[in-house]
């Protein structure tokens, strides 16, 4: 399966994002930080891919300095001494073998348990005390709630601009805190935060605004949204491409730079009559450079079949569908996950046609997380 890296491998640059090609790494949540601090084994992990020749590296969701933020053990957070000293360590080791990173920037929102550390306590915070549509869970967050979010984000942002970061992703996607506003089946408040299109997305924006002025104009803030939601994989934000630009005009008008549009599969069109992907779709509307995602290299998606849970097996396939989106400037950047977190040379195996490589190593079960 030979394939050309032309439209993988062209430079890309945006505000103080500044890649040497168009392939970025996926978040991908790892629990492999003891006491909530990224070590060196993490930075090391990191590091591997950077060596790899990966333009961007999108760090594992990293928690906010927000009580309810975490919602699973030996997450890494993004705020307190110790873990900024170690997400200094992940910066510099990234930069050192020549690659970009910006942290996801995460709150878990209703997923979060009581139980779960720090505070064990501390239930889950959602707009309105849904876990997903009809069940109800932890904490409804008032004003005040909400304000404390917001702030909890953008001191993160200033922590990262001020760390070396390249930039920031606000995890706004799969039905986390973020999510939980812009979707309706879980946010059903009756004040501005709720209601119609517009009120659903105002929490994000302000999280955006509040971003902005933490970090200035020229560092860049991406955001990273999705249709489906762990909750309900057919769930819907936009059923229409009207309906997608009237939910993303207020998000770029509140200052996202890039779109990190989530899909299970990347060569999936968003609406009828188009070809094109969701990131496709962001692009044509917004004008702003989009991240696809989804399945990169491989021919099923991470949920597996009949949507029964995460995992089940894909094998390798052609990037050549890939490709030609890129070259045809459907989507600017290309998230790839499992084929990175099994090879940390994905990217020079491919590029350097050893693709039979790749396959006998991608057959081998997940868990190999080195």
């Amino acid at each position: 399966m030979s394939t050309s890296l032309g439209a993988l491998l062209r430079p890309f640059e945006h505000k103080s994002l500044k890649l040497r090609n168009r392939v970025a790494m996926a978040p991908m949540t790892r629990n492999f930080s003891p006491d909530y601090i990224p070590n060196e084994d993490v930075a090391a992990y990191y590091r591997r891919r950077a060596e790899g020749e990966v333009g961007l590296i999108i760090t594992e969701g990293t928690t906010v300095g927000h009580v309810a933020a975490n919602g699973y053990e030996r997450v890494p957070a993004f705020h307190g001494e110790l873990a900024l000293a170690g997400w200094k360590r992940v910066v510099d080791q990234v930069h050192q073998a020549g690659g970009a990173i910006i942290p996801q920037l995460w709150h878990v929102g209703a997923v979060r348990r009581p139980g779960i550390g720090p505070d064990k306590d501390v239930p889950g915070y959602s707009p309105s005390g849904l876990f997903k549509p009809g069940k109800e869970s932890g904490h409804a967050m008032t004003l005040d709630d909400i304000d404390d979010v917001i702030r909890a984000f953008a001191e993160s942002a200033r922590n990262a601009r001020d760390l070396g970061f390249d930039g920031v992703e606000i995890h706004g996607a799969h039905g986390y805190l973020l999510d939980q506003f812009f979707w309706e089946g879980t946010n059903q408040r009756d004040d501005q935060y709720g209601g119609n299109m517009d009120n659903r997305g105002r929490f994000v924006a302000d999280i955006v605004r509040a971003v902005r002025e933490a970090v200035g104009e020229d560092f860049a803030i991406v955001l990273r949204y999705s249709q489906w939601k762990q909750q309900d994989y057919e769930a819907r934000l936009a059923t229409t491409p009207q309906e997608l630009e009237r939910f993303l005009t207020p998000l770029v008008d509140a200052g996202v730079d890039l779109f990190h549009a989530s899909t299970r599969r990347f060569w999936v069109p968003e609406f009828e009559g188009s070809d094109l992907n969701l990131a496709g779709w962001t692009r044509k509307l917004t004008g702003k450079p989009t991240l696809s995602v989804g399945s990169v290299g491989l021919d099923d998606d991470f949920i597996g079949h009949n949507n029964q849970g995460m995992g089940g097996t894909a094998n390798p396939v052609s990037i050549d569908e890939l490709e030609r989106r890129m070259a045809n400037d459907e989507f600017d950047l290309i998230a790839v996950g499992r084929a990175l977190l099994q090879d940390p040379n994905w990217l020079i195996k491919m590029r350097e046609g050893r693709e039979e490589e790749i396959e006998i190593f991608t057959k081998k079960a997940l868990g190999s997380l080195s």
